[in-house]
């Protein structure tokens, strides 16, 4: 580069790293165009800058560096990969721009900074500019801060983090700077405005002047919150929106979006948290209980003082609350009592949520104490008990506030009050539920009542504040009884409050809502002062929820509406009527009469009381007349009632009065506003007419509308009490049966179990049976309602009662209780919260669980209990704790108040006896019963540590505790657990029991809530750390966890969330989110909210599935729960189990040693996977560097953290080598025990390996290498194959080491390479080492040169990549190369190829100087004349690299011909002949990495086929008449697409999948059987055949192995692939395709498969070998003859090297090679000599005469001779022309050995020579047994004398003759006739002259059953019976002559013998077979596909006198076959699409 403008032509990325100034700026200028042109966000060039932006920035010419900012700030606009320099760059903006004179480069510099915020990078470089701030430049902490500034400005504070720059403004006023005093200034104003108040206590530090500066600068601010103008990618939708509404002139939405932005800052978050525990005084505690006030005082103030810090750190403060509650319960020191308050609110000020487990402790004490009078006193505990309300729930406390109500003391009832009222405004209408509200009202109501002018203020005060909060028709049925007067007065309360939540009453607050309260009181600290509550004003929050019920409509016809207050109804305004008139007051007798009269006809009064029935029904029939046309209003219903209870009243006698009057009751009652005071005047007489049989039905009927009119809960407590004052036993049950029936119209809600009970149990103890039946009918009605708990109050009844109770309790489980019917118009408005969003569906439930009596027990939990309890002794503490679980058996239902036993059994809860644990936890599981919902209270202080026994080591513990907080949570719903930050707390414990227990918990309960509090996501990141747990159980639950968490936050919460991970786990969990998206379930649906009008709305949530438009609803609501299950199971349950999980240590502690047990790779499923999907996204680094970079380490350290033992990854990862040395021995150990974790982690350990390559220690290295060597052993046993993305990260660090200096490292080096070829195909090698010879290292080059020469000796020319003269062009470069070696090894290479290749060498490798042409002939010439290895040497190479490594290992599959790889590789590179078939175009190739490593899973995307009743499909056996038939509409197009259709199926073939495999079987015979489709499959021949023979290894490996699979299955899969290949056998053309090696691996998988004893035992198993046999002589007739030749050359010679191999493999082979020799006169012109000479001098050079003598058989020997007899024979002396190919002939006696035979044969004739061959070829079968020729002989005599098989006989007597001509037929003729001597002669006359006419006709292919006998390994069989044939008169007759046979010894009938269906539509439809029994079927399946085969083909070759097989008969017969077999295509087809 000496010239300067030489850098003109350079690449851009090269330009831009030049040392040259201008370069660099031409390079930027043309960069930012690039970037400006890109339009692909996407696009890969942006990859190509990844590594340059940041000497974009850093540029050290000034002018240069401005366009380099210029480029980089579009690069990070435009780029999508622009995120992942964000560190870099900013670092490097932050130190090499902010310092720059030039304005112009501080604003880029700015700007970029800015566009990485937009796109998504805000945390990364808020990161380095606050690193920048500690930076000595002012100019650079000016320009970091204004960055921060205009980033907060145009993006908002939600994006911007302000805590950390908050925690450093004090530092910046205190700059020595100015500059750097005013721009901190600028940027606490720009705070100041998008938090307010908030930035005033962090700042209280600073310097007063400026602080002083700083109130003015803020008062000038505007008030209105401020708004982003700028957003990040992900929200420029928003953007978008805002404009428009901006331009619409109005942005109330906008408002609402943003709303809550300004309160979401508060003041406590930005604060740190002080630690006060410690610093309490030492003597505190003794001080505090001192006699002396003063000591107390000093305690006090101590305390005082330490409390003042607004932000405390969490801690245990049960002993310090525990201790100021005493002094503020019983101190008489009122001074001590107002500090001690003071104290409470410091606490609870500064823990916020975290002091909430103490409040229930607090509370009551604090109330109760309001009782003093002091002002300063009171004004403390007010103080004090808001700031604990703001720690906790209205729910957690209202037991204790209601329990306080009940008071004597006005002041204490006053101050609870206003209490509640102050409590009230910081609720919502979702915070404050009615089941929360009913009981607070029913108290207040009670002091508005009240003697005490105050009590009676504060309780209106807080009656407003409610109607303020819920709204009137919440409240309203709460104020049915309250008169006008003091209704007025509650309305008048309620406009004058001022709610903290904002103005809009009654309405719902948005969600988020609850979530500033914490924030409330902080800033001012703890004012107190009940009105400032809304000091954080800017609370506006989007308060957009309406009510969640429709407004009631008009009740239904003709029911009245007495619900007080029932609401606007829409009839009239009769809600003031009925509010009045519901408390109507009794009227006297006179006046009744007087408004009857006004109403009643003047007769009727008159007759009333007349002595005449009849005249008294007369007037009762008026009466009721003037009742049904009476107006609802003016009916005056207390005076008609009176008038019909005057005298007789209900003591009238006669029944048809009675029934009217009773009549006329009930329609009172349904017509006019009936109130209770007439109820009260009626119902004495009705209860004593229900027992009466003919007035009892009316009286039943009049009690029912009186209930519908003052509801069921008032009207049944006065029906019971009144019958059970009666004597009479026949009213007592009716009454109780008319109850049952009432609760099944009127629902349950509202009803008073209590009382019912107790008289439930005065019926059962009834001496009348009736009533004792009607009793437990009621009991049944109430269960369906109640539940199980109604048995608890009944548990002590005689056995006989109660077992008729659980009796009829039986019934009615799983019943559901019916709809109400009744009462329905009055509850539609009570109905309005029925939806009581945010609540627990459980709230509406506990109303049931309410109304049992309960029992007050804290009496019981004495001091010396509590201390029993906390004894030392463990055996006095399980009587203390036996004791407690007496007292609450005892009590059954409990009241909340338990006095000091919580802490008591906290105590128990981590003790050191785990049976005192497990009796603790059986405790609290009886408590929560006893207590039921009111347990809620408990749930911080105990529940939360019941969770943490979850993190106990032992088993059975852990599933105590699991129990007991699922006996928790049913009673207290998931909410009180979610609040706060405990669960998040115990979460963050790295405890693995408790982190799986609690997540498994937390996955089990989140998907049955409708919606969780906001604390949840403080969980979110620990839930991510789980996700990386060392632990695989925590990690497997983390998983199951995320959906459920992502359900109630959303995706986009969570995603934000993880942003404070490292980068890598970041990546890894946004992929885990990604996934979990997919597999969120569907929130619960809120229990109907339709049905509001059809189900009171006070009937419990438990209860609604009783109203029948619920019951959709409620199967609404139930069914989205399966789907969590669903989608747990589609999330989980691919990811097994791993086994470590039960080793890891609970307890942290442990010693290092014990730690090391367990697996030391952790299979992670899919981890692999992932980690290349990854990296292909570019999420983490790509593996490629000079030298490893810390960030490489770090992200491989992160990556492995999750799949490798801790302490390994720690010593992996040590500074010192030692430590590695010792983790590689631990890895060499761990090797074959962990095979399945090794393969998981390949690409973690393989990176690794590559840092120690970097390393400078060799014995660091040395271990590597003998690890890695290890390792492709190993793999290659497993036969894994590399993926791409391992290879590339790791051999071209390895080619790096293969020039190291030390020879034994070169050594290592080069051995690894060599078995990499085993899992790791040679031609994608090819490609790295070539790079490896680009080196500076001259070494490496050689190295590299000498590989590159032996892959392409072992493999071919085909391992040269991308081709043969491209590579051999860049391997000629370095025959000048300045290094002896170097030159060298190039000349070496380019002479291997020359000897594999020939003089087509120098075409390759192009010009070359005249020098190195010279060198390069020189050296040839000198290969030529010393022996050089053989080209071939593939041949021998690969048994023996394999058998090197795998010498160890004996493993099944090296079976008879070894490792399978090796012979893929071999036909992948299609052999190194010239010759070699045709290459398979690279994109069609099999993927055969890919199938190798196909263990029986599928691997490829298989859609799912229609599935069709295909029970016949696998019925391949029947092959059938190939005729012509319309083209399968799957290969239509078959020449545009055809390549890649058949690819795909082809692909499948090999599938691990039996059926998938069959069904690619079954498309590519219909091809094969279609003559003009034939040819599609020409050039997939070798691919198809791999392919076949992978499934027959896969079949033998695995399948065959399998106990679980049906082995008729594999025998269709047999059939499939036989009957294919003799389909593809009988294509001539196609057959003649195959290559050498894939011809030599097809007959090394048939071999094998003749010999699988395991098929023979199968049933149809005879049947399969006979096929292969068929197809065997198929293969060797139709195949290439030069390559059929050449592959059972090498096959021989493999199977006598393999020690393994049995002697039956190699004898079947040589039977195959001396077929072939009886094939070689016909087809010896077609076969390629010189190549198969070569191959026998390969042999021969392996194999000398005397290894081959000392082998046990002297069969090879003799098949060797008899070959080049045959030869010699054949060809004459010209053989000898044929050894072009062989280089050195006198490495192998081939020459001498010819030279003899042709000398030999020179002495005689060539026949008789002939004739000797044959004599030494029949002497093998003498010697090994005579007397099998014999009965040989016998049977074919017998077939000749048979009269169907004399022609068959015949040929094979023949044949016979002809191969052993010193055979002694006499013995056989002399017995017979002379005629049939004759015959035989003759016979065999006519057979002779035909073989010689007919010498060039194929011998046939039709196979005897003698055949059978041939190839099976019987060492003794002959090769003579192969080919029987008799020239031209193998017809068809004979074969369906013989055929006929067959079928007769099968059992089967010979009519309709030529219609059988085509293989296809057997496949597609069940085949109706014509054959006796099914089992006689199968077993003459496969010799008839195999006859019918042949007569086809036969009778073609008859009539058409041809090579092909290919002229098919055409049928009609087919046609119908034909549309089905179209049909069934078309449907796989569409199904595929």
């Amino acid at each position: 580069m000496g010239d300067d403008s030489e850098w003109v032509k350079l690449p851009v990325d090269q330009k831009c790293e030049h040392k040259l100034w201008k370069a660099r700026l031409s390079g930027y200028e043309e960069a930012l165009k690039i970037f400006q042109k890109i339009k692909d966000e996407k696009s890969p060039e942006w990859s190509k800058f990844l590594g340059l932006i940041k000497k974009f920035v850093t540029d050290s010419n000034a002018v240069v560096q401005l366009k380099g900012l210029e480029a980089a700030l579009v690069y990070v606009e435009n780029a999508h990969v622009a995120g992942k320099t964000t560190a870099e760059v900013v670092s490097g903006v932050v130190s090499k721009v902010f310092n720059q004179p030039k304005a112009k480069a501080k604003e880029l510099g700015i700007e970029i900074c800015l566009m990485y915020i937009e796109i998504e990078k805000g945390e990364a470089v808020q990161e380095e500019l606050l690193k920048g701030l500690d930076n000595k430049n002012p100019k650079i902490i000016v320009a970091c801060i204004e960055t921060l500034r205009k980033a907060l400005s145009e993006f908002g504070s939600k994006i911007i983090l302000l805590k950390p720059i908050i925690k450093v403004l004090p530092k910046l006023f205190e700059s020595r700077e100015k500059a750097v005093r005013d721009e901190a200034k600028l940027i606490a104003v720009e705070i100041y405005r998008w938090i307010r108040d908030a930035l005033r206590p962090p700042l209280q530090s600073i310097n007063s002047v400026q602080l002083k500066e700083l109130e003015e600068e803020w008062v000038k601010l505007p008030t209105g919150a401020p708004k982003p103008s700028r957003f990040l990618r992900s929200q420029q939708e928003l953007e978008a929106k805002l404009e428009q509404q901006q331009s619409a002139g109005g942005d109330a939405e906008g408002g609402g979006d943003d709303g809550d932005e300004v309160p979401q800052i508060d003041a406590y978050e930005l604060l740190e948290a002080v630690e006060i525990l410690s610093k309490l005084p030492k003597d505190f505690y003794d001080k505090i209980e001192a006699k002396k006030w003063q000591e107390r005082k000093e305690a006090l103030e101590a305390v005082e003082v330490l409390v003042k810090n607004p932000k405390l750190e969490a801690g245990d403060y049960a002993d310090l609350v525990k201790a100021l509650k005493k002094v503020v319960g019983k101190d008489t020191n009122v001074m001590l009592v107002a500090l001690a308050a003071k104290c409470l609110t410091g606490l609870a000020v500064g823990l916020r949520k975290k002091f909430g487990q103490y409040a229930g402790h607090v509370v009551p004490t604090i109330l109760e104490k309001f009782k003093e009078k002091k002002p300063q006193v009171v004004q403390a505990l007010q103080e004090a008990i808001d700031a604990i309300f703001l720690t906790t729930t209205l729910q957690n406390i209202s037991e204790d506030v209601l329990a306080v109500m009940d008071n004597k003391n006005p002041t204490i009832k006053q101050q609870t009050s206003l209490f509640i009222a102050r409590s009230f405004r910081h609720c919502t209408a979702s915070t404050l539920p009615k089941s929360l509200l009913k009981p607070f009202c029913a108290a207040l109501l009670k002091h508005i009542n009240d003697s005490a002018p105050e009590v009676r203020d504060a309780a209106f005060e807080a009656l407003g504040t409610a109607l303020k909060v819920v709204g009137e028709k919440a409240v309203n049925p709460f104020l049915a009884d309250v008169d006008k007067l003091k209704l007025d007065k509650i309305k008048e309360c309620s406009e004058k409050v001022e709610l903290v939540h904002g103005k809009k009453a009654g309405l719902a607050a948005d969600k988020k809502e609850f979530k500033p309260v914490p924030g409330r009181a902080a800033a001012s600290g703890a004012t107190g002062d009940k009105d400032t509550k809304d000091i954080s004003a800017p609370k506006p929050g989007p308060l957009k929820k309406a009510p969640a019920t429709k407004p009631g409509g008009p009740p239904k016809k003709g029911k009245p509406a007495a619900l007080g207050g029932a609401g606007s109804t829409g009839t009239k305004n009769k809600k003031g009527l009925e509010t009045k008139e519901i408390v109507e007051p009794e009227l006297s007798i006179e006046v009744c009469e007087e408004k009857a009269s006004a109403v009643l006809p003047a007769t009727c009064i008159q007759l009333l009381d007349s002595s005449n029935w009849k005249e008294r029904l007369a007037c009762m029939e008026e009466f009721q007349k003037a009742v049904e046309l009476m107006d609802r209003t003016e009916m005056p219903c207390q005076a008609l009632v009176r008038m019909l209870a005057k005298k007789p009243g209900w003591k009238e006698t006669n029944f048809q009065v009675m029934q009217m009057k009773l009549h006329i009751v009930a329609l009172i009652a349904q017509k006019g506003n009936f109130s209770k005071t007439s109820a009260q005047i009626v119902l004495d007489g009705l209860v004593d007419k229900i027992g009466d049989v003919k007035c009892g039905n009316n009286a039943k009927e009049a009690m029912t509308a009186i209930a519908e009119a003052c509801m069921l809960p008032w009207t049944a407590e006065q029906v019971m009490s009144m019958a059970f004052l009666q004597k009479n036993p026949k009213n007592q049950s009716e009454t109780l049966n008319w109850l049952s029936n009432a609760i099944k119209e009127f629902g349950f809600s509202g009803l008073n179990v209590k009382a019912f009970i107790s008289n439930v149990k005065t019926a059962l103890a009834a001496t009348n049976p009736a009533v004792r039946t009607s009793a437990i009918t009621l009991l049944g009605v109430m269960y369906l309602y109640v539940g199980p708990s109604l048995r608890m109050f009944f548990e002590d009844e005689k056995p006989a009662l109660l077992s008729q109770i659980d009796a009829e309790f039986e019934k009615m489980q799983g019943q559901n209780p019916p709809a109400p019917t009744r009462g329905i118009s009055k509850h539609s408005t009570s109905g309005t919260d029925e939806g009581e969003d945010g609540d627990e569906p459980d709230d509406g439930g506990n109303d049931v669980v309410d109304l049992l009596p309960r029992t007050e027990i804290s009496d019981k939990i004495t001091s010396e209990l509590v201390s029993k309890i906390g004894d030392k002794n463990w055996k006095i503490r399980k009587e203390g704790l036996d004791e407690v679980a007496g007292i609450i058996n005892e009590a059954k239902f409990i009241q909340p108040n338990i006095g000091e036993l919580p802490t008591a059994l906290k105590g128990r809860l981590n003790d050191s006896n785990k049976i005192l644990v497990q009796q603790t936890l059986n405790i609290l599981q009886q408590l929560a019963v006893a207590m039921g919902p009111n347990i809620k209270q408990h749930v911080k202080n105990l529940g939360i540590s019941i969770i943490t026994v979850l993190g106990d080591s032992k088993n059975n513990v852990r599933a105590a505790a699991l129990a007991t907080v699922n006996a928790w949570a049913e009673q207290t719903g998931m909410k009180e657990w979610l609040e706060g930050e405990d669960l998040s707390e115990e979460l963050k414990k790295e405890n693995p029991f408790l982190r799986q227990e609690l997540l498994g918990w937390l996955a089990e309960k989140l998907p049955t809530l409708r919606s969780t509090p906001t604390d949840l996501i403080l969980c979110v990141p620990h839930l991510y750390s789980c996700l990386e747990d060392r632990n695989g159980d925590v990690r497997k639950k983390a998983q199951d966890a995320l959906p459920f968490f992502m359900m109630h936050l959303g995706y986009e919460k969570m995603a934000k969330a993880t942003g404070k991970l490292k980068p890598t786990s970041k990546d890894q969990v946004l992929a885990m989110l990604e996934k979990a998206k997919a597999n969120m379930p569907a929130k619960p649906t809120a229990p109907a909210k339709a049905t509001s009008k059809s189900v009171g709305g006070s009937a419990p949530a438990k209860f609604q599935p009783a109203s029948a438009p619920v019951e959709d609803s409620v199967s609404g609501t139930v069914e989205p729960k399966p789907d969590p299950k669903k989608a747990k199971a589609l999330g989980v349950s691919s990811k097994a189990k791993t086994a470590q999980g039960k080793k890891v240590p609970s307890k942290t502690s442990l010693k290092e040693d014990e730690d090391k047990s367990g697996p030391i790779f952790i299979v992670v499923p899919n981890g692999k996977e992932q980690r290349m999907k990854d990296e292909k996204g570019l999420k983490v680094l790509k593996w490629n560097f000079t030298t490893p970079r810390d960030e490489y380490i770090e992200q491989l350290k992160t990556q492995m953290s999750s799949c490798v033992a801790k302490w390994l990854q720690d010593e992996m990862f040590h500074s010192d080598f030692q430590h590695h040395n010792k983790a590689l021995a631990v890895m060499v150990d761990h090797l074959e025990s962990e095979k399945e974790g090794v393969i998981g982690c390949l690409d973690l350990i393989l990176k690794w390996l590559t840092l120690r390559f970097f390393d400078t220690n060799t014995s660091v290295l040395m271990k590597a290498l003998e690890y890695l060597k290890l390792l492709f052993t190993l793999l290659s046993e497993e036969e894994y194959h590399l993926t791409e993305n391992e290879a590339s990260s790791f051999i071209p660090y390895l080619i790096l080491k293969v020039g190291e200096p030390k020879d034994v490292i070169r050594k290592d080096v080069r051995a690894i390479l060599n078995r990499m070829c085993l899992v790791y195909p040679a031609s994608k090698m090819f490609p790295f080492i070539m790079e490896g010879t680009k080196s500076k290292n001259s070494k490496q080059r050689a190295e590299c040169l000498e590989e590159l020469g032996c892959l392409v000796e072992s493999y071919g020319m085909n391992v040269c990549q991308p081709t043969p003269g491209k590579a051999l062009k860049e391997i000629a470069i370095h025959i000048g190369d300045r290094d002896n070696a170097v030159r060298n090894a190039a000349l070496n290479t380019i002479v291997t190829v020359y000897n594999v290749h020939g003089d087509q060498v120098f075409k390759l490798i192009g010009t070359l100087s005249e020098k190195d042409m010279s060198m390069l002939e020189e050296r040839i010439k000198r290969s030529a004349k010393r022996p050089s290895a053989a080209p071939v040497k593939q041949v021998e190479e690969k048994p023996q690299r394999t058998q090197s490594i795998s010498s160890n290992t004996n493993m099944l599959r090296k079976g008879p011909a070894e490792d399978m790889s090796s012979r893929l590789n071999q036909a992948r590179s299609m052999s190194g002949h010239p010759e070699a078939a045709q290459m398979v175009r690279r994109e069609f190739q099999l993927d055969l990495d890919e199938i190798e490593n196909d263990n029986g899973t599928v691997r490829c995307e298989m859609p799912e086929l229609v599935q069709h009743k295909l029970d016949d499909i696998f019925e391949p056996v029947l092959i059938p008449e190939p005729k012509i038939r319309a083209v399968s509409p799957h290969f239509d197009d078959m020449h545009s697409n055809t390549a890649s259709t058949i690819n795909f199926i082809i692909s499948q073939v090999a599938s691990g999948d039996i059926n998938t495999s069959i069904q690619a079987l079954t498309q590519i015979d219909e091809v094969l059987r279609q003559e003009d489709k034939a040819e599609a499959m020409s050039g997939h021949i070798d691919q198809f055949l791999i392919a076949t023979f992978m499934q027959l290894r896969l079949i033998y490996n695995t399948h065959m192995a399998d106990e679980k699979l049906e082995k008729d299955e594999i025998i269709k899969l047999y059939s499939c692939i036989i009957g294919n290949m003799i389909s593809l056998f009988q294509i001539e053309s196609l057959a003649r395709e195959a290559s050498t090696g894939v011809l030599k691996d097809l007959m090394h998988g048939l071999i094998t498969l003749m010999l699988d004893s395991r098929i023979e035992d199968l049933e149809e198993g005879q049947q399969v070998i006979r096929s292969v046999n068929l197809l065997v002589v198929k293969v060797l007739e139709k195949s290439d003859q030069t390559n059929i030749l050449s592959a059972l050359l090498v096959l021989l010679q493999d199977s006598l090297l393999a020690t393994a191999s049995s002697p039956k493999f190699s004898e079947l082979v040589m039977k195959c090679l001396w077929r072939m020799v009886r094939l070689l006169p016909d087809t010896i012109n077609s076969i390629n000599l010189d190549r198969i000479l070569l191959d026998i001098h390969i042999f021969m050079k392996v194999f000398p005469k005397e290894k081959l003598k000392q082998c046990k058989s002297e069969f090879p020997i003799r098949t060797l001779k008899t070959l080049l007899h045959t030869l010699c024979k054949l060809k004459g002396p010209k053989i000898l022309d044929h050894l072009t190919m062989i280089d050195n002939k006198n490495e192998s006696e081939l020459e001498a050995h010819l030279c003899r035979m042709m000398k030999h044969s020179m002495d005689q004739t060539g026949s008789k020579s002939d004739k000797e061959t044959e004599k030494g070829a029949s002497r093998i079968d003498e010697k090994s047994s005579k007397a099998k020729v014999n009965d040989f002989l016998a049977e074919i005599f017998k077939k000749i004398g048979s009269k169907e098989n004399t022609k068959e006989g015949l040929a094979e007597l023949y044949e016979y003759k002809k191969k052993y001509s010193d055979a002694d037929i006499e013995p056989f003729l002399k017995n017979s006739s002379q005629f049939f001597q004759s015959y035989v002669e003759r016979g065999l006359r006519v057979i002779e002259m035909e073989r010689e006419g007919k010498g060039r006709i194929p011998i046939s292919t039709g196979i005897s059953p003698q055949m059978e006998v041939t190839c099976v390994p019987t060492p003794t069989s002959t090769v003579s019976s192969i080919g029987n044939t008799n020239g031209e008169e193998v017809g068809p007759s004979v074969y369906l002559e013989r055929l006929k046979i067959l079928r007769q010894r099968c059992g089967l009938d010979n009519t309709k013998q030529d219609d059988r269906p085509p293989l296809t539509s057997l496949l597609s439809k069940p085949a109706v077979p014509t054959v006796a029994s099914s089992t006689d079927m199968l077993h003459s399946k496969l010799s008839q596909l195999r006859e019918s085969r042949e007569q086809h083909q036969h009778s073609d070759l008859d009539s058409n006198q041809t090579h092909s097989s290919g002229t098919m008969t055409t049928s009609s017969s087919s046609t119908a076959n034909i549309d089905d077999l179209k049909k069934r295509l078309e449907r796989i087809k569409s199904s595929r699409k």
